[in-house]
């Protein structure tokens, strides 16, 4: 108690007075609910109780109706000391009639940010985020990058085989190990190792590897490569200043072949 007084005397300004003095009076107030429920404990009457508390507070004391009125909660097997929850002012933008609007806004544009949302419906941001997260269970997400975005068509054709290959492999335990794919990527003439892939291990006593900055060579090609389950089936670079294209592609692909047989025949011999 003593430290809270020292406060409200040296603070500056009438709202750190006003602060510290709520504290003040809040902590008084626990206090002496405390003394009367520790005298009811002990079988002392409610107008001993009181006459204890103005002995003790003087003029802090609580008033004798306040006094009573705890003795009597005290008695009707009350067991807490502290302020009963207030109901406080009931919402006003957190209603069914709300939540349908927000609901409607952000499904025309999910793009919408939550200060948007709040402008259109004429509500605090507090009372909207409390909306999308509370009562409709959103959450705001990042878009997933991908290599690509397919069409309707693409994205049905490629399920369409995708089953196919599926049902096939069903039906054939060694089907997917003569699936033969192929990718291309540049090569570098020199490209310099991460620093996770420089990692080593070393004692406690043994000094810390250090390792140059040095940046990807300018120098590169592209290669095309066509593989399965085993490895690399057929590989080939393209020409100084050109690129993988479709019809370089289907040539390779003839080649790609000859290959394969050659390898599953010699696997099979």
């Amino acid at each position: 108690m003593a430290a809270v007084v020292q406060l409200a005397a040296v603070g500056r300004g009438s709202n750190t007075c006003v602060y510290v003095t709520a504290i003040f009076t809040m902590c008084e107030s626990t206090e002496q609910r405390i003394c009367i429920k520790f005298c009811f404990k002990i079988g002392k009457p409610a107008t001993e109780n009181y006459q204890l508390l103005q002995q003790a507070y003087g003029e802090d004391a609580m008033g004798r109706t306040q006094v009573f009125d705890w003795f009597r909660r005290f008695k009707e097997n009350r067991t807490s000391v502290g302020s009963d929850p207030r109901s406080g002012r009931p919402p006003t933008s957190r209603n069914e009639e709300m939540i349908a609007k927000v609901r409607t806004i952000f499904r025309n544009n999910r793009r919408m940010t939550v200060r948007e949302i709040a402008n259109d419906c004429r509500i605090s941001v507090g009372s909207c985020d409390a909306i999308l997260t509370d009562d409709l269970h959103m959450e705001r997400v990042c878009a997933k990058f991908g290599p690509r975005l397919l069409t309707d068509d693409q994205g049905e054709q490629r399920q369409t085989i995708a089953r196919d290959l599926f049902e096939r492999s069903c039906e054939d335990v060694q089907f997917l190990k003569k699936v033969v794919t192929n990718d291309e990527c540049w090569v570098y003439g020199y490209d310099p190792a991460t620093k996770q892939q420089s990692s080593q291990w070393r004692g406690p006593t043994s000094p810390r590897p250090k390792k140059g900055r040095q940046v990807r060579s300018k120098t590169k090609v592209m290669i095309l490569a066509f593989f399965y389950s085993e490895g690399i089936v057929h590989r080939e670079y393209a020409p100084d200043g050109q690129t993988i294209t479709r019809n370089s592609t289907w040539r390779s692909c003839d080649v790609c072949v000859n290959q394969f047989a050659e390898k599953t025949g010699k696997m099979a011999g």
